[in-house]
């Protein structure tokens, strides 16, 4: 072996390491970005970071985190679902009926529904993206009308009162442990599962490799197609757990639940660090980017600025998220670039 070969492995190792030092300078600079808000809002009213105004936030942020983990899974691999409002919302209104229809039902059997009507609906996205090979915009485009469609003609008309939901299931909504809100902690249980399937199993590590190349990670024995349907099933059942949650959340609802939410949900991801052009990113981040949306929705009227200020505060965030994101891959290409020919 000669000194050039021996010492490719540990500069290779070196670019390695280098390009997950990067990329996670984007989450820790939603922190950063998190920590100023907060500060700076908290200075201006210290009311701000009382016990109710902090539980307020994470409530705030715990559906968004939720739709913005499926997303994430599924932008990874150079794709996007736009149906997933539509999806929340199908599931709340079937939540709602459920215990309408069904008084005394158990709690997890309502959660399974909800979560199996949005993974069947993320497997027709899935089945029209991977099988017959439609752009995933266009086909979830498409899906955001239809089920929205479905909701509206289901619900025709009607509204679901917190009256009508079970006192043990609403108690959901506004019960903490140790302070912390039950719906966030059921968040972050999401987050972490996701985020622990995508770092330790193959099929995982894969949905990274066709966002980068779904070309080559065909020709290197990848099922693409297979990956992406699951993606898309997995984005699917978690939109409808989100529903189910929002029921636990809100307690009324009607027809239009989760109406435009998946521009917040794709703003959150692509804010959190995840590529647009897949192949990199994180849920952390995405959850992340949740939480500093949500904060930013909070803070800014607090701050005095008008709602026009906080759309455009947020279209900078993601202007900004893209441009970082294209200058850290550049970095990331020549430093790698430089391990391999040195």
């Amino acid at each position: 072996m000669t000194a050039v070969e021996s010492e490719a492995p540990p500069r290779t190792a070196r670019a390695t390491r280098l390009t997950h030092r990067v990329f996670l300078v984007r989450e820790l600079g939603i922190v950063v970005a998190l920590g100023l808000l907060i500060g700076i809002t908290a200075v201006t009213n210290s009311r701000f970071l009382s016990q109710q105004s902090v539980k307020d936030l994470l409530l705030g942020a715990t559906i968004l985190a939720i739709l913005a983990t499926g997303q994430a899974i599924v932008v990874i691999t150079r794709n996007v679902d736009l149906s997933v409002g539509s999806v929340l919302g199908l599931s709340a209104f079937l939540t709602g009926t459920l215990f309408l229809n069904h008084p005394g039902i158990p709690i997890p059997v309502v959660l399974v529904a909800g979560a199996a009507l949005g993974a069947v609906c993320g497997a027709v996205n899935g089945a029209l993206i991977a099988a017959a090979r439609v752009p995933a915009l266009v086909v979830t485009l498409g899906t955001l009308y239809v089920f929205r469609g479905i909701d509206y003609q289901w619900a025709t008309g009607k509204q679901i009162n917190a009256a009508d939901i079970p006192v043990p299931f609403l108690h959901m909504g506004t019960s903490t442990l140790l302070g912390v809100p039950l719906l966030t902690l059921f968040a972050l249980a999401v987050v972490l599962a996701a985020g622990f399937y995508l770092r330790s199993y193959r099929s995982g590590r894969e949905l990274y490799a066709i966002g980068s190349d779904p070309a080559a990670a065909r020709l290197s024995g990848i099922a693409v197609g297979r990956r992406v349907f699951f993606a898309f099933v997995v984005c699917g059942m978690l939109a409808g757990l989100a529903g189910v949650l929002y029921v636990a959340r809100f307690g009324t609802l009607d027809a239009n639940a989760g109406l435009g939410q998946e521009l917040n949900v794709v703003a959150a991801v692509v804010v959190g660090g995840v590529a647009i052009f897949g192949g990199s990113g994180s849920v952390y981040g995405a959850a992340l980017g949740a939480m500093l949306l949500s904060t930013i929705g909070a803070a800014l009227p607090v701050l005095g600025v008008t709602p026009f200020w906080q759309r455009a505060a947020v279209g900078a965030l993601i202007l900004a998220a893209i441009g970082l994101d294209r200058a850290l891959s550049v970095r990331v290409t020549k430093s790698l670039q430089r391990g391999v020919n040195q």
